[in-house]
């Protein structure tokens, strides 16, 4: 009878849900800016962050900068300046997408991470707020308004060449995320109409071909986040209930939702989330300097950090989690912890499927047949990246008998 058991390599310690300590913030190098919107690649390694200056006296449209070393040095990118909306990265930071503020039209797209860029005109499509795209960044979706304050919600299958509108209502759509493989969107909306009453979340599940009211409540939500698998989903608002304002996430792809509750009102200003739906952090604009909170369950329960702005605007997170960047009124922020990737097993056929969310760091699979000695070897087979769920795959012979897996740092 053949056995497989599942062992983890533990270099500097197990980060566990319950028992994982507050996030140590860090302020990087980027200059002083006024950043609006930030994206990750799936290993954390490759940033990309944008300035907004529009709302703000000066009004001085900014640069996009891209970080190759998880925010330790940022390089200006070759984009024009510009009053930079939205910005999107595919899972291996090649693929970024950056929209314009009042800027009618036009797209900016970079193949090669941001050291050139192309500005694409779409004819159908009037100007941008929010821009999500899939792993690997052919599938695309925006939210989009025209001078009368008119919102929709338009996708792209071409990496942004080209964009229909899809059957998403006419309202004030505010924020959207997506599955890794771009067929489920998530979309949610500041308030209905010009009104201020606040408005609700909705999903598609076939690429936004068509879409369905969450039961999410009614609120000025501002930023949502999926799981790869467009299962675990969570929100954040401004305007519930006016006095207190929870977190919100949903473990069946928006059917049902379970809120958090803080003793004070949260100012929410972003949201993002691991790969697997575990890890998420949440980010806010309160004046009590506590604007940034992580969650290891699934937002069951929540930690500050000890990042002291009080004025976040975005925040991005690394496939595994383990990284996040968050981007504030004038500068850049990242977080690391230990990663511990846990292995995945699953018969293929003849073949056995060994499978681990996207490291942000260098892990090398290993193998025993045997742990009553040391004889780990690694595995020669180099991982494949599957784009529908973010987890590196080794396709392996099965063995007879037993056979143990490990991952181990270099």
């Amino acid at each position: 009878m053949k056995t497989f058991r599942i062992l983890l390599a533990v270099t500097a310690g197990l980060l566990t849900a319950n028992s994982a300590p507050a996030q140590t913030w860090m302020l990087t190098s980027a200059p002083t800016n006024r950043w609006l919107s930030v994206a990750s690649s799936a290993d954390g390694t490759k940033l990309i962050a944008a300035v907004n200056s529009y709302a703000f006296l000066t009004r001085a449209p900014g640069p996009i900068y891209i970080s190759t070393n998880s925010g330790a040095t940022w390089t200006q990118s070759a984009a024009p300046s510009n009053y930079w909306q939205s910005v999107a990265s595919s899972a291996d930071g090649a693929n970024l997408f950056a929209v314009p503020y009042l800027v009618y039209n036009t797209i900016y797209i970079s193949t090669n991470s941001g050291a050139s860029w192309s500005s694409n005109y779409v004819s159908n499509v009037p100007a941008w707020w929010r821009i999500t795209c899939s792993a690997d960044g052919s599938k695309l979706a925006g939210i989009v308004f025209d001078s009368s304050n008119n919102f929709w919600i338009f996708t792209s299958t071409n990496s942004g060449l080209t964009w229909i509108q899809t059957t998403a209502p006419e309202t004030n759509w505010n924020c959207i995320a997506s599955s890794a493989d771009g067929s489920k969107i998530v979309a949610g909306v500041w308030s209905p109409g010009n009104t201020q009453a606040g408005g609700s979340i909705y999903t598609s599940t076939n690429s936004g071909a068509t879409w369905t009211r969450t039961s999410a409540p009614i609120n000025e939500w501002v930023s949502v986040a999926s799981s790869a698998d467009g299962t675990k989903l969570v929100a954040v608002g401004q305007g519930f209930l006016f006095n207190v304002n929870p977190i919100f996430t949903s473990t069946d792809s928006g059917v049902t939702w379970t809120p958090f509750y803080f003793q004070n009102r949260r100012l929410w200003t972003g949201i993002a989330s691991s790969a697997d739906g575990t890890k998420l952090v949440a980010v806010n604009e309160d004046s009590k300097g506590d604007g940034i909170y992580a969650s290891t369950d699934s937002g069951a329960s929540w930690t500050v950090s000890n990042a002291s702005s009080n004025a976040w605007n975005a925040v991005a997170s690394s496939a595994d989690g383990s990284k996040f960047v968050s981007v504030n009124t004038t500068t850049i922020w990242t977080s690391q912890s230990t990663p511990a990737p846990q292995l995945n097993l699953a018969p293929s056929g003849s073949n056995l499927t060994v499978s681990w969310i996207v490291p942000s760091a260098n892990f090398v699979l290993q193998q025993n047949l045997d742990l009553t000695t040391t004889n780990w070897t690694d595995v020669t087979n180099p991982p494949v990246l599957n784009l529908t769920n973010l987890q590196d795959e080794v396709a392996l012979p099965m063995a007879a008998g037993s056979g143990f897996y490990r991952l181990k740092t270099p």
